[in-house]
């Protein structure tokens, strides 16, 4: 399974990003399999922001719920996310990930700076 991020690099503050994960080697509807965004700021650890499953049900962290959405599309094999109202501590490296029964796959990440 590949997973490959895409979006902007820069953002500006108050702004909305929109990142998309584009999945190959499998169906984001194979059973049992969730899809989440996972980010990394400078210096800090991994941060779960959420999820899709496979039946597109959604779950987010408590701290982004608020400004995040997750979504897909079936047809095109993709995931996305959704933030808004960007701040600066919001620069991070964005990550897709996929995890499955016993198996997990991280895209490589995608730079996201928000800076005016």
């Amino acid at each position: 399974v590949q997973l490959q991020e895409s979006g902007p690099g820069l953002v500006k503050p108050s702004q909305t990003l929109s990142l998309t994960c584009t999945v190959s080697g499998a169906s984001i509807t194979t059973n049992y399999y969730y899809w989440n965004w996972i980010r990394q700021p400078p210096g800090k650890g991994l941060e779960w922001m959420g999820a899709i499953t496979y039946s597109g049900s959604t779950y987010y962290s408590p701290s982004l719920k608020s400004r995040t959405s997750i979504s897909r599309d079936n047809v095109e094999n993709t995931v996305y996310l959704q933030m808004n109202s960007l701040k600066p501590e919001d620069t991070a490296v964005y990550y897709c990930h996929a995890n499955g029964p016993a198996v997990g796959y991280w895209g490589q990440g995608t730079q996201v700076t928000v800076s005016s």
